[in-house]
C-alpha cells in the first residue's frame, strides 16, 4: 500500500453530485487526508463495503435509488465499527435526529465549511483509533495481577476476573477517551471510577455527579453553570461541575436515567468539548476525561428508543463490566473480614469470632444488592453483637427478607426437595454413595468440623468414615 496515503483505510464519500464529491476530496486532500474514495451511485455502497475496509463513511441523505436513511441501518448492522457522518441540507434536520438515534456518528450541513469537515472527520478517525486500541488491549490482556495494587486498595478482592479488570484499567487509565462502567447496584462502580482517577496521572480534581432524578435545566445548569440573572432566581454566578473538573475526571453516575434532551446535551459536550454557561455567549472548552456509570441495560434501552445509540457508542470506547458478587463468591470471606474490621473500629467493638456455618449460608445466597448488601448485613450483625461468636441469625433474617434460602443443609433439614440425587441406569452400591456423600460435604464446607455438621454426624464419626475412603 502506498505509504503516503492517510488514513490507512480510505474515507468513503457517497453523494450523487460529482462536483460535490470532487470538492470534498479536494478539501480533505488539502488537510493531509489523502486516502479518499468517492461513490456517486448509492447502489454500489454495500458492494464496496463488502469488497474492502473503510475508515469512515461520509453519506448524503438525499440520493436516487437508495437514500442515506435507507443505507444507514444496513451499514450499522453489518459494519458497526465504521463511523458514518451524514451530509444533509438544513431542511433535513428532523431526519438527521432519527439517524443519529439509529447510530450515525455525526452530521454536517450543506454547504459544508472545510474547517468543520476536517474537525468532524478527525473526531471520527480518533474515535475509530481508540476503539481499535481498546479491542487490541482486551484481546492481549492476561489475568495477571496489576502492577499498581495500591490504586485498587478500596476494592476488596482476590478474584481472578477482578484482577484481570484491574489490569485492563491500568492499561486504559491515561487515555483521554470516555470510559463506561456498567454493572449492578452495589458492585463498586464509584470505587472503580476513583481507581481510574488515581492511575490517570491527571492534575485536576475528581468531580462526581449523580445524573439520575433531575430535570433538563438542572442538568445543564449543574454541568455548565450560569451567569448572574440567567433565569429567575439566578442571583449570583455559578461555576459548573465541568469547569471544576478541568484537567481532571468528571464522573457521571446513573447516566441511564437521563432524559433524551439531557442525553443530547451530554453527547455534544463529550463530542466537541465545548459548552456555554446558561445566560452566557462566551464559549468554554473542557479537557476533562468523562467516566460514566450505570446499572441499567443500555443496549436494551437503545432498542427501546430510551437511550441514544450515538451517545452509547461514544461512552463505551473503553468499557468496564463489573461482575456481581454472586459471580465472585470466593471474595465473600475476604469481604466479611474486611467489613468486620472496619465496622468494629467504627463502633469501638472487639472483632468477634465467626461461625463456620456463616460462609456456607452466604455462599448459597445470590446477593441482589451485591457488596453493598453484604456490608449492610455485617454492620447490622455487629451492632447487635455483644460477645463471643457473631450470631448467624441476623444474616438469616436479612436473607429471608429478600426471599433467599436461609437453611444450611444438614441431616435434620435436608428434606426441602429443592435438590435431589439423580440415579443412573447402574444402581450404585451403598459404600459408593457414602464416599461421594463425604466428598461433597467436604467440598461444600471446606473443613471437617463444618462438614460433619452438614451430614448430621459427630465430628469423630465423620472423621472415621472419611479415613475409610482416603487412599
Amino acid at each position: 500500500m502506498n505509504q503516503s496515503l492517510y488514513p490507512e483505510f480510505p474515507i468513503l464519500t457517497v453523494d450523487d453530485e460529482k462536483h460535490f464529491l470532487n470538492s470534498i476530496e479536494f478539501n480533505l486532500n488539502a488537510k493531509g487526508l489523502t486516502h479518499v474514495e468517492c461513490c456517486d451511485d448509492s447502489r454500489m455502497v454495500m458492494p464496496l463495503l463488502k469488497e474492502k475496509k473503510f475508515s469512515l463513511i461520509l453519506l448524503d441523505i438525499i440520493m436516487p435509488h437508495f437514500t442515506g436513511t435507507q443505507l444507514l441501518p444496513k451499514i450499522i448492522a453489518e459494519y458497526p465499527e465504521i463511523p458514518v457522518i451524514l451530509l444533509t441540507a438544513v431542511s433535513d434536520t428532523d431526519t438527521v435526529v432519527d439517524c443519529m438515534k439509529a447510530g450515525a456518528f455525526d452530521y454536517l450541513v450543506k454547504p459544508i465549511e472545510p474547517d468543520k469537515l476536517l474537525k468532524k472527520v478527525n473526531q471520527a478517525l480518533d474515535f475509530l483509533k481508540a476503539k481499535e486500541e481498546d479491542n487490541h488491549i482486551q484481546q492481549c490482556l492476561f489475568s495477571d495481577t496489576p502492577k499498581n495494587q495500591e490504586a485498587f486498595s478500596e476494592i476488596i478482592t482476590k478474584n481472578k476476573r477482578m484482577q484481570s479488570i484491574f489490569k485492563y484499567v491500568e492499561t486504559i487509565a491515561e487515555s483521554p477517551m470516555p470510559v463506561l462502567i456498567t454493572g449492578e447496584n452495589g458492585d463498586g462502580k464509584d470505587l472503580m471510577a476513583r481507581a481510574i482517577y488515581k492511575l490517570s496521572q491527571r492534575k485536576g480534581e475528581f468531580v462526581q455527579f449523580i445524573a439520575g432524578g433531575i430535570d433538563d435545566q438542572q442538568f445543564t445548569d449543574t454541568l455548565f453553570g450560569h451567569k448572574k440573572g440567567a433565569f429567575p432566581g439566578a442571583d449570583h454566578e455559578r461555576i459548573g461541575l465541568v469547569e471544576q473538573a478541568k484537567d481532571g475526571i468528571f464522573f457521571l453516575n446513573e447516566i441511564g436515567d437521563l432524559s433524551e434532551k439531557s442525553q443530547v446535551t451530554l453527547l455534544r459536550l463529550i463530542q466537541d468539548g465545548e459548552y456555554y454557561p446558561l445566560g452566557s455567549d462566551t464559549l468554554k472548552t473542557t479537557n476533562a476525561q468523562f467516566v460514566a456509570a450505570t446499572c441499567k441495560d443500555l443496549p436494551a434501552l437503545v432498542k427501546e428508543g430510551k437511550f441514544r445509540n450515538d451517545l452509547y457508542f461514544r461512552l463505551k470506547i473503553h468499557h468496564i463490566q463489573l461482575p456481581p458478587l454472586r459471580e465472585r463468591k470466593d471474595d465473600i470471606p475476604l469481604l466479611v473480614n474486611h467489613f468486620l474490621k472496619k465496622f468494629a473500629e467504627m463502633l469501638k467493638k472487639k472483632k468477634p469470632h465467626l461461625p463456620r456455618e456463616l460462609f456456607i449460608l452466604l455462599a448459597n445466597y445470590d446477593f441482589p444488592g451485591n457488596v453493598r448488601e453484604l456490608g449492610g448485613m455485617v454492620y447490622d450483625a455487629l451492632t447487635r453483637h455483644e460477645s463471643g461468636v457473631l450470631s448467624i441469625d441476623v444474616f438469616r433474617d436479612k436473607i429471608r427478607e429478600k426471599g433467599g434460602k436461609i437453611d444450611i443443609p444438614t441431616a435434620a433439614n435436608n428434606d426441602t426437595g429443592d435438590k435431589k440425587v439423580i440415579f443412573g441406569d447402574a444402581f450404585p452400591r451403598f459404600p459408593e454413595l457414602e464416599e461421594l456423600y463425604i466428598q461433597e460435604a467436604l467440598k461444600r464446607a471446606k473443613d471437617e468440623s463444618t462438614a460433619s455438621k452438614l451430614t448430621g454426624l459427630s465430628r469423630k464419626d465423620f472423621a472415621n468414615r472419611r479415613r475409610k475412603y482416603q487412599k
